[in-house]
């Protein structure tokens, strides 16, 4: 690893560390000053995961040794095509978002938002490159503890119950997480994924128990953080009751449970695991399957355009891990793409939520009549592009995303399954918002009067913000010749887990030269 690109990979974790520590102890009640720390934080994140992704698209794989101490005994940061994909995706989000919170002032509910803020980005860009599984954990605590707070933001009782409910749920996740890592451990002898997928793959018959209970309990703990059936129920009301603008970068947090899946399927439990290859797959599957299911047809019971993308967060996850669980390279491209798809798509629906509740008074973004609102006529078009994007029609990146899905998996067994559930829930999630869209737009236009003009913080800055994730998913679909080749290379890459085993414990290995 040259050095230019070992002082990036560290400044992807070293930047929101320092800056959100800055904003906390020195900035809390300097609100201009925060904004720009904040704001120059996730640029220059973007910047930096830009220049690692460009570098990670030649296909090497790099590890760097944190204090120069080799792996499988120290600490160790790995980038390769995936993680740099994911860290660009993260950037790229939170600087949109974290735009659209301070143009339309939501950051002034609370001292502690942008601090919150760069910690969620600390713990989210440390899972995506560390490869040690512990500091895995350690990285999964740090910004679910973070996310807590930003869950609460602005206050609430709705928001309270949630964050209760939220903080109990991610505790058993985390003990549980503890108890498979500490099996595997307990079998390996090694908590550094590079070292434990040659361990895994060497282990003795007599083994190989223990390891599969290890493997089966994290695959629970990541379908938890994914969301998936039947661990799903946390979800919508903490995502509908928190402020959208939080909910929308929320959106990337279920996709680390996804990271995680992929990541410890390929590695440790890839072709080379033997009898424990894969071996989450077929409990994946079906899991993936309804919690589609659920998702599209939880639009129907919404009650409000937040509620809506909250749904749509947790049938995307199924579509996503429908993908994922065959583990096909075939498969896993299109997987990846649909990554990048639906993460900005829920994203830019959670905004335009926002942007409806604040216009409409007290009818926020319920899903009732009432009188015509400021700026209709643009957030309607938002709101129809978002949909688009969300149920996964053309001509933006959904439809492309949903038709490679259905092409990488048609040659297995299962198949038909995983196209009537695509199919059809597409369908529905159609129906949902179209319904949607004529109750807040359509036939609230012919309602009496006009619900008046309250003083809006941003009115151009939110829909700008917006409308910037929207022309994302258009660029998708404009570039998705390079994007699919990428992504199509990311999942070679990751069923070849020995060019990563090589990389964290070869002779050049750790940053060293």
């Amino acid at each position: 690893m040259t050095p230019v690109i070992a002082y990036l990979v560290v400044a992807a974790v070293i930047l929101p560390t320092l800056l959100g520590a800055i904003t906390l102890l020195a900035l809390r009640h300097r609100l201009s000053l925060s904004r720009l720390v904040s704001i120059g934080s996730c640029a220059a994140l973007v910047a930096v995961a830009g220049a690692l992704t460009v570098h990670a698209s030649g296909g090497t794989i790099e590890s760097y040794a944190l204090g120069n101490w080799r792996a499988p005994f120290g600490i160790v940061l790995v980038l390769d095509r995936l993680s740099a994909m994911m860290l660009l995706l993260t950037a790229v989000l939170a600087l949109a978002v974290m735009i659209y919170a301070v143009v339309t002032g939501i950051d002034r509910k609370g001292w502690h938002f942008h601090p919150l803020f760069q910690f969620v980005l600390l713990g989210l860009n440390g899972a995506f490159l560390t490869g040690d599984l512990f500091n895995l954990f350690v990285f999964f605590e740090v910004f679910l503890i973070a996310s807590y707070g930003l869950l609460l933001h602005g206050q609430g009782a709705a928001r309270l119950k949630a964050g209760v409910q939220y903080v109990v749920i991610n505790l058993v996740g985390s003990t549980l997480f503890l108890v498979g890592v500490g099996l595997l451990y307990g079998v390996t002898g090694t908590l550094n994924m590079a070292d434990m997928a040659v361990r895994v793959a060497a282990a003795s018959p007599g083994d190989q128990g223990l390891i599969a209970a290890g493997a089966l309990v994290l695959t629970v703990v990541f379908a938890l953080k994914a969301a998936l059936v039947p661990l799903h129920f946390w979800l919508p009301g903490a995502y509908a009751a928190t402020s959208p603008v939080v909910a929308a970068l929320f959106a990337v947090m279920t996709k680390v449970g996804a990271y995680a899946i992929i990541r410890t399927s390929t590695l440790i439990f890839g072709e080379d695991a033997g009898a424990l290859a894969f071996l989450a797959g077929p409990w994946i599957l079906p899991a993936a399957l309804v919690t589609t299911v659920i998702g599209f047809v939880g639009l129907f019971a919404a009650r409000s355009v937040r509620e809506m993308a909250a749904w749509a967060v947790i049938g995307s996850m199924g579509v996503l891990l429908s993908a994922v669980s065959v583990f096909r390279v075939e498969a896993m491209g299109p997987a990846l793409y649909y990554v990048l798809h639906s993460t900005l798509a829920a994203a830019a629906l959670f905004l335009v939520a926002d942007m409806i509740a604040r216009r409409r008074g007290e009818q926020g973004d319920a899903l009732t009549l009432a009188p015509r609102f400021c700026q209709s006529g643009v957030l309607s078009g938002l709101f129809f592009l978002a949909a688009i994007g969300v149920t996964g029609l053309p001509p933006l990146s959904g439809f492309i995303g949903k038709l490679l899905i259905l092409d990488g998996v048609r040659a297995v067994p299962e198949a038909p399954w995983i196209w009537a559930v695509i199919l059809i829930t597409t369908l529905i999630g159609v129906l949902a918002f179209a319904r949607a869209g004529s109750r807040i737009f359509w036939k609230s236009a012919s309602v009496e009067g006009m619900i008046p003009v309250r003083v809006l913080r941003g009115r151009w800055g939110g829909v700008g913000a917006a409308a910037g994730l929207l022309a994302l998913l258009a660029a998708l679909t404009v570039m998705g010749g390079p994007v699919t080749a990428y992504t199509g290379a990311t999942a070679t890459q990751l069923f070849d887990p020995q060019q990563y085993i090589d990389a964290v414990l070869g002779e050049m290995a750790g940053g060293r030269r």
